[in-house]
């Protein structure tokens, strides 16, 4: 029985890995759309975010028939946990990416971002993207081992953000007026907040994983979840 438990805890990590995929397209692709005031790829991304979520719904809802049907022991139970917890962060992260496009829809046909700061957009939707990426090689077993990477991309994430905000909130130096300002920063804090999602998922693996905090492995590397 607890092999086919296993089994079955494999899957659902790989499914996971997939949804992790799923939303670092659905970035790029909502990235691309708010750049170039694509509406149809924005709406691309809105299908996007409905296979994730019908994923992270489906799941969900297989972690808890292991949990009714296997009577798992503590160990097996925070596996499981740990699989519906990141499930709910992949889909943060899809939904983030939703964000992201709904900015281009609205402002369409017109651009949200500002000339000059459509490369540092880029950048953040770049690393955001790879950050996504690496999440999804944290998730799939036998992967790349990923975590610390995820903690460094992020702090890259964190100083754009920054930055950017600061330029959006800049008073008298700001001349494209309040709707850009509240766009730009909008847009940038959905940035970081995907990227804070990556880091839940890699610090939820690592424990599992070790039993202790990345901080407490040193950012221990892993692959992904193990019961």
């Amino acid at each position: 029985m607890h092999d086919t438990y296993g089994s079955q805890l494999t899957e659902l990590s790989t499914q996971l890995g997939h949804m992790a995929g799923l939303a670092s397209a659905a970035l790029r692709r909502a990235t691309q759309a708010v750049l170039s005031a694509d509406a149809a790829l924005a709406q691309q991304v809105s299908r996007d975010h409905e296979q994730i979520a019908g994923m992270s719904l489906r799941a969900q809802r297989a972690a808890f028939t292991l949990l009714t049907v296997q009577a798992p022991v503590v160990c097996d139970l925070r596996a499981i946990v740990t699989v519906i917890q990141i499930g709910a962060d992949l889909n943060g992260m899809g939904s983030l990416a939703l964000h992201i496009a709904d900015i281009a829809r609205r402002r369409h046909p017109e651009h949200a971002v500002p000339v000059e700061m459509r490369c540092h957009v880029d950048q953040m939707g770049r690393v955001a993207a790879e950050l996504g990426r690496k999440t999804q090689a944290v998730l799939l077993p036998g992967g790349p081992h990923e975590t610390a990477t995820i903690h460094a991309g992020h702090a890259t994430m964190d100083a754009l953000h920054r930055q950017l905000s600061t330029i959006a909130m800049g008073g008298p130096v700001w001349k494209h007026g309040v709707t850009a300002a509240v766009d730009v920063t909008l847009l940038s804090r959905y940035y970081e907040h995907f990227g804070g999602h990556a880091v839940e998922v890699a610090r939820r693996v690592t424990t599992q994983s070790t039993g202790a905090s990345p901080d407490q492995q040193h950012l221990a590397t892993v692959g992904g979840i193990k019961g």
